[in-house]
């Protein structure tokens, strides 16, 4: 998908959300990398094959 150099990390890689940014939509809360990665506002991730990677959840305190 990428062709500009040097490419972008491909979608299996660690590093993929470091892709070029290709389509932006803020207002719908999500971008669209190079590699074919959906990144979301709440930093969930959609890749090209259909995986989730889900948002980072904080547990809620427990001090109480």
């Amino acid at each position: 998908m990428c062709l500009h150099q040097p490419p972008c990390p491909p979608a299996d890689a660690p590093d993929h959300d470091s892709a070029r940014l290709v389509a932006f939509h803020p207002e719908q809360g999500w971008s669209l990398l190079c590699n074919g990665v959906v990144i979301f506002a709440d930093t969930g991730e959609l890749l090209p094959d259909g995986r989730v990677i889900p948002a980072p959840r904080s547990c809620p305190d427990q001090a109480g």
